[in-house]
């Protein structure tokens, strides 16, 4: 008979690794499961304060990932971005999504990779002034900030002309795992990191290390964050957007079930990204909302 386990006794390091006994939360970074465990010290029982970590983490992190990711087969990639909800979403859109999102940028460079001194009026929109004089050193990058499984999307950014490099940023390891294995298979020019978006200096140093010019995706990213730390999001964005040349948040317009309309206007971060930065369009394909932006 296994010994009952007495909560109040556990050290802190001996209570993080008791959350991360099961198996969709084993592989996330400590810094976060200890961050939200932090948020129930008001409560004086150590199981109760441990089951209401599981129960936040299962909506941060796992809300969107299907047990049968975790349990891997050789699957097609229309397989794996079905299972993660928040791609399944985006299954049918991703050409018209990535074309929208990337339409401009290869025509700002010209043949030795310089930024044109005159490029066509149509892209003086897409160019930050922080860009203006810098070479560009290798393919677009896109900086998938808690990318999920979007990596499996990488297929699309051929079929709309493009030639990427793509480099996800996870906290879940086992998503981490399951696409660089597949980037391997395949021969493609991409991983992925398992790292916490709550530990934007270790993310900076990510960033700083990739090529130009950089786009970074934060899909349905945020709200995740602002469930443990109001405003969090924000600074996301202040420390991260100066890293890179074009940011594209994105948020959901209808629920994943039933596919019911939200009215998500998201009106306190569009507000927000009109002060800060600079807005280059809005749009909404397949249920999800889409913000492009730029540095000032």
């Amino acid at each position: 008979m296994a010994k009952k386990i007495n909560y109040q006794e556990l050290k802190e390091e001996e209570i993080v690794s008791e959350i991360m006994k099961k198996k969709e939360f084993s592989d996330l970074p400590k810094k976060d499961v200890l961050m939200v465990y932090s948020q129930f010290k008001d409560i004086e029982l150590v199981e109760e304060r441990i089951k209401k970590t599981r129960e936040l983490l299962m909506k941060m992190y796992t809300v969107f990932v299907s047990n049968k990711l975790l349990n891997l087969k050789d699957k097609s990639v229309d397989w794996f971005l079905n299972r993660h909800k928040s791609t399944k979403e985006r299954l049918g859109s991703y050409e018209e999504v990535y074309q929208r999102i990337l339409f401009g940028v290869d025509e700002i460079f010209d043949n030795n990779n310089s930024l044109l001194a005159h490029p066509p009026a149509q892209y003086l929109s897409k160019i930050s002034e922080e860009i203006k004089g810098r070479q560009r050193s290798g393919k677009i990058q896109i900086i998938d900030f808690g990318c999920g499984v979007n990596g499996f999307s990488y297929g699309f950014f051929g079929e709309v002309g493009q030639d990427i490099y793509y480099l996800g940023i996870e906290p879940v390891g086992q998503l981490v795992d399951l696409q660089n294995d597949w980037f391997e298979k395949k021969g493609f020019d991409g991983k992925c990191i398992k790292a916490s978006l709550f530990d934007l200096k270790e993310i900076g140093k990510i960033v700083s290390k990739t090529k130009t010019p950089r786009i970074g995706f934060f899909f349905k990213v945020l709200d995740s964050l602002e469930m443990l730390k109001r405003d969090y999001s924000k600074t996301v964005l202040k420390e991260l957007v100066p890293l890179i040349d074009k940011g594209v948040v994105s948020w959901a317009t209808k629920s994943l079930g039933d596919r019911k309309k939200i009215f998500a206007t998201k009106k306190w971060l569009k507000e927000f990204i009109e002060k800060n930065f600079k807005v280059i369009e809005e749009f909404e394909i397949g249920g999800e909302n889409y913000l492009v932006f730029q540095g000032k």
